[in-house]
């Protein structure tokens, strides 16, 4: 029989074995400490109950409980993995990771937000000391499932915004879009596009919402539907870059929200025959390091990605530690790199 599965009374603390919720909802032991363990062979009905009684007695697992402690493992999740930004992101978990002890086992959701219960099991069944969330977050009932077994989670460059009790990492997206566009309009550009990344996500509508706040406090109206929302990929860039500099008004600026896009838009002005940056000025977002070795050397706002990684890596061994980390949600500083894609705005 399993640790748990030896307790057949409460602890000296006042906690609810996993004994006593089988017998109050009339399952086995093994039953409780299957589904404790992410194992499939459990009847959904049963995995339910027994999810719902675990819930209610506000279980959660703990190392001095179960006579073990958990894998050396941090689980890192993307939404999706199809870019050298996720690439950044990896090289500083794994390098924190190294120096930690710990492995690292990566998943990618397919473009989902919140992932599925066989993911779900499968990492309950490895009991990871963390799980780091990327452009991804769990729903109410998964938080919940990862509380009860102990396993501590962090989401980083959240899709949205977190519940106030989730631990979260990102950067300052808002002023990374008024830094952008601030030194397209000290350039003298007055017709300004923006591609931003998907609308339903977090950075996407702040680096938006930065591009916005430049052009009111300079006082310049915005260009006629001068925002497109993109979803951060080359293809993306050169379509809606295609589109933006087919307008009759063509812009003399365009804010890419990410380096991809901004990667799309070059090849879309190479393609029409549009000098960068003597016609039009181009600026990114991330600074991934091909963007200081593209033709014109893009500028681009620095988004610190590796140290994000490092951070997220960290707040999930404070916490195992017994630490509790302040604050609970971290913002890094954002930065205009100047590079050979932007220049003065063309005469005219």
């Amino acid at each position: 029989m399993s640790a748990e599965g030896s307790s057949t009374t409460g602890t000296a603390n006042g906690r609810t074995t996993i004994a006593e919720i089988a017998a109050k909802i009339g399952v086995s032991v093994p039953s409780v400490s299957k589904v404790l363990n992410g194992r499939s062979d459990v009847a959904p009905a049963t995995r339910l109950k027994i999810e719902k009684a675990l819930q209610e007695h506000n279980y959660q697992r703990h190392s001095k409980q179960t006579g073990t402690s958990s894998s050396p493992l941090v689980e890192l999740v993307f939404h999706e993995l199809d870019s050298a930004w996720s690439i950044e992101i990896i090289r500083g978990v794994e390098s924190a990771a190294r120096r930690n002890g710990l492995a690292v086992v990566l998943s990618d959701l397919g473009g989902r937000h919140s992932p599925e219960q066989r993911w779900m099991d499968e990492v309950l069944a490895r009991r990871p000391l963390g799980v780091i969330l990327v452009l991804s977050t769990l729903t109410a009932e998964q938080r919940r499932q990862f509380d009860t077994r102990g396993i501590r989670y962090v989401v980083l460059d959240t899709d949205g915004e977190p519940p106030a009790d989730v631990l979260a990492v990102g950067s300052n997206n808002w002023y990374g879009g008024l830094s952008a566009t601030r030194h397209l309009l000290s350039l003298g550009h007055r017709r300004i596009a923006m591609i931003s990344g998907p609308e339903d996500v977090l950075c996407s509508r702040a680096r938006v919402d930065g591009y916005r706040a430049a052009h009111a406090e300079a006082g310049i109206p915005l260009l006629e539907d001068a925002i497109r929302w993109g979803d951060f990929s080359v293809a993306g860039g050169f379509e809606n870059g295609t589109a933006i500099l087919s307008r009759p008004d063509r812009p003399t600026a365009i804010f890419a929200g990410s380096d991809m896009q901004a990667l799309g838009v070059l090849r879309a002005a190479r393609e029409l025959g549009i000098d960068v940056p003597r016609e039009l000025s181009v600026v990114g977002y991330d600074d991934l390091p091909l963007a200081a070795w593209v033709g014109p050397s893009l500028t681009t706002v620095n988004q610190p990605l590796t140290d994000m990684a490092e951070t997220a890596v960290r707040m999930v061994v404070d916490i195992a530690r017994g630490t509790d980390p302040r604050p609970r949600s971290v913002e890094l500083a954002t930065q205009l790199v100047v590079r050979e894609s932007t220049g003065p705005a063309p005469a005219g």
